[in-house]
Formats: structure tokens, sequence, C-alpha cells
């Protein structure tokens, strides 16, 4: 109690709090601008807390975390582009949502299902932080090929309309991934002889060239849409904050589970945001009764993404916490800001620094109810983006897209790139192909790829992936989700045939 009493009021103290306000802010601006991710704001917020004391800086940089994880719901949701990889599987919910004349209801929900997906990731933090650490350290090399593929099977539940259309857009993702530098041997590969591919295609320039700029080429189609100045979101910029809190709570089953997806994933190091709330919205999805519904714009997507993306947070600091090790890049800033400081981080940090441990929980709580009370507040500036015409939005966004993938590398080959990825992306989009399961192979495609290696160059036994029992619940597990998509395929075109038949 000692311990908590001081930590609060470090973490409560009128000077703390002020830069807690300002790094939510600046957190939430920051993933609103596309190609601008909460890694990125971290950085730059890490030179400023050297002069800090150390409970004081690591609550700012848990502001700019926490509002950073909902800023990317801001482009998603206003103009079909995610602010950030981890809010990918919100554009497929909200935006239509925004389109269909509800903008300031599709980013309410994302809002209000972001604060309780980060009260519910803290709440598992505190109690549930020593055993899950435990379990995640024990996952080796095979556990994480086997994870990774399960998380791969969601491809057949974004597939959209055509299963081949989807699964071709899938395998293009992961052969993109395997441009560049190999990841294990650090040789170059499938570059062709083009200095431009070396360095391989960037995450989140081939992000922003497959969403935005295939968003902002299809928006300027129509020439006298763009003379008449149409805006780009349509209907009223009113929102009602408490009726869709009370929305987001009648959906307890789906709240619930994709912020305990968001802690587990959270918890695995080298996960992440981007694959939880890919892996919330497809759990979503197979729960739902009504699935058909998922990508026209209900509110049941629009929760579960950015429940899970959010929960990620406070899962990623269980394994720093407990152990020391860190779940995510940020994790890792996180870490080396303790240690600017001198504080060791390991099994004993709790023990040698609980009143720290304690204020960084009480900081998590507190940055939610920040990012909450500023997005409420600031909602009606957000949705001016709705009466803003085309013609001035578009080159707008397409400036920021191109100022935040020149800043990923400062390489202006990455300019190229992504002029000539949007293309590639409008065409497919053109020719009906979903683009969600291209980034899904390019998200996680690195990722089983050096855990597959490693396993084999540790031990060329492949029977390990199904010996080991968690490796095989998680490729059982893939199995049952295919069979699971593919049995929900079938009766869709069942009920399709019949629906024609008097026809």
């Amino acid at each position: 109690m000692d311990a908590f009493l001081i930590g609060a009021a470090q973490v409560l103290a009128p000077t703390t709090l002020l830069y807690m306000l300002m790094g939510s802010v600046a957190g939430i601006i920051a993933a609103a601008i596309p190609g601008f991710t909460v890694t990125m704001a971290i950085v730059l917020t890490l030179p400023l807390t050297f002069a800090m004391e150390p409970l004081q800086g690591i609550s700012l940089m848990l502001a700019v975390y926490v509002g950073g994880y909902t800023g990317g719901l801001i482009s998603a949701a206003l103009l079909g582009i995610p602010g950030t990889p981890s809010s990918v599987a919100t554009t497929f919910d909200a935006f239509p949502m925004a389109r269909n004349g509800e903008p300031g209801r599709a980013l309410s929900l994302g809002i209000w299902a972001s604060f309780f997906g980060t009260i519910i990731s803290t709440i598992v933090l505190i109690f549930a932080a020593p055993p899950l650490a435990i379990f995640a350290v024990k996952l080796g090399p095979w556990e994480y090929f086997s994870l990774i593929v399960f998380a791969l099977t969601i491809v057949a539940s974004l597939v959209g309309h055509s299963l081949q259309r989807g699964l071709i857009a899938a395998m293009i993702g992961l052969a993109i991934s395997t441009i560049g530098t190999d990841p294990m041997m650090g040789r170059p590969r499938f570059d062709m002889g083009l200095e431009v591919l070396v360095a391989g295609l960037p995450f989140l320039v081939v992000l922003i060239g497959i969403f935005a700029i295939s968003q902002l080429v299809s928006e300027v189609e129509d020439a006298e849409a763009i003379k008449t100045g149409e805006k780009l979101v349509q209907g009223e910029i009113d929102f009602k904050t408490w009726a869709v809190m009370r929305e987001v709570l009648m959906r307890p089953v789906n709240l619930i589970r994709s912020s305990l997806i968001g802690v587990a994933i959270g918890a695995l190091p080298g996960a992440g945001g981007s694959i939880a709330n890919l892996v919330a919205y497809d759990q979503a999805k197979r729960g739902s009764k009504t699935p058909e519904k998922f990508g026209t714009g209900t509110p049941d997507g629009i929760v579960a993404s950015e429940a899970g993306n959010s929960a990620t947070a406070g899962g990623g600091l269980i394994p720093l916490i407990a152990l020391g090790i860190p779940g995510s890049a940020v994790d890792a800033i996180l870490m080396a800001s303790l240690m600017v400081h001198g504080i060791s981080i390991g099994p004993r940090l709790i023990m040698d620094n609980a009143d720290l441990v304690y204020g960084m929980f009480l900081a998590m709580a507190v940055s939610s109810l920040m990012m909450l009370m500023i997005c409420v507040l600031s909602m009606r500036s957000f949705l001016r983006v709705a009466e803003v015409p085309k013609w001035v939005v578009v080159p707008i966004v397409l400036v920021c897209c191109v100022v935040g993938s020149f800043a990923l590398n400062n390489r202006v080959t990455d300019l190229y790139l992504l002029g000539f990825i949007g293309l590639f992306g409008y065409a497919l989009k053109a020719l009906d192909y979903p683009l969600a399961p291209l980034v899904l192979g390019v998200i996680l495609g690195p990722i089983a790829e050096t855990n597959l290696r490693r396993a084999l160059m540790t031990d060329p036994d492949w029977s390990l992936f199904v010996t080991r029992p968690v490796s095989l619940i998680f490729l059982i597990a893939a199995v049952l989700s295919v069979s699971w998509a593919i049995r929900g395929i079938m009766k869709s075109r069942k009920q399709t045939e019949k629906t024609e038949e008097p026809l």
C-alpha cells in the first residue's frame, strides 16, 4: 500500500498530469497522420524524458503510447486510411459506417472500445503479469511459427466475394515480404538487380500505398464530383457519446474477448497491435450471428478491432515488467527510458521498485481517461473533415502520406515505391481483389519466415511442430479456423443459389 501511494503521488502530481495531457494529444495527432506511427512518436518523446524523474518520464511516454493506439482510428474512419498498422481492421467497418452517413457514431464506437480495451488490459496487467510473462517467454520459434500460421488463416475470412482472389492477394503479400535483405543471412534477394529494391519494401510504405494512395485515386475518379465540391464523407457531424457508450457495453462478449486477445498477443514479444486487431476482428466475425454484415459498417467490427489493438498496450508491458523482455519496439524504448535512469529491468523490478511499477499501472489508467476526454471534447473538430470538399482533402492527405513515407527512412526511393505500390493497389481494387489479405501477408510473412528458419536451425526435426503441445494447439486451431471459414463460404453460396432459383 505504501508503494502504491508513493507511485500515485508522483503520477497524480500536477506537473506529471500536464505532461501526460500533452503526450496524449501528441500521440493522437501523430497516429492520425498516415505514416507517423506510435513508435515514431515515442522515439521523438524519449529525449524529453531524460531530465525528468523516472516515473514522470515513463508516464509521459505511456500517455503517448495509449493515445497513439487510438489516433489511428480517426483517419481510418473518416478517410478509409489506417493511420497506423494497428488500425488496419478498423477501416473495414468504420469507413463504411462513416460513408453511410454516421461518421460521429463510427468515431465514438472506436474511442469507447479503445478506452475499455485499455482499462481491461490494465486490470489483466495488474493481476496476471507474472504467469502470462512466464508463459510467453517459454514459447520457442516452433510456437511462434504455428501462431503465425493460425493468424494467416484470417485470410479466409477477409477474402470478400471471391476466395480465389483473396488467396491470390495474400500470396502477393507474402511474395512482397521476401523482397530485399534476407532476415537471417543478411544477403540481398529477389531485388532483380534494381537498386530501389535492395533494401526491400518497407511495410509502412506498402501499407500507405495499398490503402491510402489507392483510396485517394479512387476518390478523384469522378471529375464532375470534384468540380461540384462533393464531400469525402456524407452525413451529419453530430454524435451521441453516451448512447454509443451504452452501445459498446451492450456487446460485453465481443468487447472482453477482443481485449483478452489483444492482451495475449501483446504479451508475445514481436506480435503487437498490427496482428491483434486483425485476429480480434476475425474472431468477432466468426462468433457473430450475422457475419455477412461485417465489412458493411457493423458496430461489432469496430469494437473488436479497436478493443483488440488498444489492449496490446497493457499486454506488451507484461513481459517488460515481469521479466525485462520488451514485447514490441515501443516497449523496448520504454525499457531504454528506465535504464537511462539507472533502473535495472528484470524479475526484481517489482521487488526493488514497487512504487515505479504501481505508478505505471496507474499511469495506464490515467492515460486512457485522458485519451477519452481529449477525443470526446475534440471529436467535433475531427468530424469537420466531413465538411471539407474532396478537392481540398485529397491533396492534403497525399502530402501527409508522402512526408510520412519519406520520414520513415529518409530515402527518396521510398517515394518511387509508394507511387508504384499505390497504383498497383488501385489496379487490384478496380479488379475487385481484396486488399486486406495482401497487407496481412506483408505483416506476417517476415515473422513466419524468421521463426521457421530459426526453428529449423535450432533442430531440423520437422516433427517438433506437432510434438510440442503449444505449437500443436496453434496448428489445430489453424485447421479448425480454415474449416470454419470454408463452411461459412459454402453455406453462403448455397443460400445465394436458393435465392436465385425462383428468379
